[in-house]
């Protein structure tokens, strides 16, 4: 491009092409870093007006990509240490609510392809967790679910049944891993290698990804269910024990869905026994 005969917004633009908003180039080898960087240094011998503020745009650009390639390397420490290639990350969502399953989500990243905005699914937004969703369905080496309803949770222990769900989303994995990272401190009963991290959805980019497919599953299964039986709100409190969700256990008893080994639902229950005896 030649930026003598350009206007100020016809190199913005022709930077904005380079780096469009929320794109992600992990490499500085890539060719539009060196062309990005010589579009800096021409600038800074330019005298229009508006020159330094493209230049300081064009740095915050670098600067805003160096802090994802850090982010991402950081996430990706379990990883390099294990010394594998096909790692899966392993999560799963739904241990806390008081209706609906438990879902496990197992997710083998490629690490030659980086997924940027990949965090712990606690700390997303639901649009930016579906939007994640659909990335990490498309790039991914493979993705597994696994599940646990709510007559299993209560016939085996919340526990058990996360670590059952976990198992089966490993299973359905249609590549098989070399290694598990799993979040938390137990592992399930797959025979591969594999370590648990404490707080591993925070740590690991590969448990990341594996949250936010759970924790999106999870969520579309509780708003169908939300359809079935509308007057708890699933589809906005996802089963969790939230006030207006228990004033509805109260009112209307428990569904079938409910886990009845809960204690807020075991009460509800055993009050209606008291009232019918």
């Amino acid at each position: 491009m030649n930026l003598q005969h350009s206007s100020i917004a016809q190199i913005r633009n022709y930077i904005e092409q380079l780096f469009p908003k929320g794109c992600f180039i992990p490499s500085e080898k890539d060719s539009r870093y060196a062309i990005l960087n010589d579009i800096i240094q021409r600038l800074e011998t330019d005298q229009r007006k508006s020159a330094k503020e493209l230049q300081k745009f064009a740095y915050r650009i670098i600067e805003t990509q160096h802090k994802k390639m850090e982010r991402c390397q950081q996430m990706l420490v379990h990883e390099r240490e294990s010394g594998y290639r096909l790692i899966a990350g392993v999560d799963e969502a739904g241990r806390g609510p008081l209706a609906g399953p438990v879902v496990a989500a197992s997710v083998i990243l490629d690490p030659d392809v980086l997924i940027p905005d990949v965090d712990d699914s606690k700390k997303l937004s639901e649009s930016k967790r579906e939007s994640l969703y659909c990335e990490i369905q498309e790039k991914a080496i493979a993705v597994g679910i696994g599940a646990a309803n709510n007559e299993t949770i209560d016939r085996i222990n919340i526990l058990q049944a996360s670590l059952k769900a976990m198992s089966q989303a490993v299973r359905g994995l249609s590549v098989q891993p070399d290694y598990l990272l799993i979040d938390g401190q137990h592992c399930p009963d797959v025979n591969l290698h594999k370590k648990a991290i404490i707080g591993g959805d925070g740590l690991s980019l590969s448990i990341a990804a594996a949250s936010i497919i759970a924790k999106v599953t999870r969520d579309r299964i509780m708003k169908e269910f939300d359809k079935v039986y509308p007057c708890y709100g699933f589809a906005k409190n996802k089963g969790y024990p939230t006030p207006n969700h228990l004033s509805a256990l109260q009112k209307f008893g428990p569904c079938d869905i409910h886990r009845r080994s809960f204690a807020p639902v075991a009460e509800v229950i055993r009050q209606l026994e008291i009232q019918f005896t």
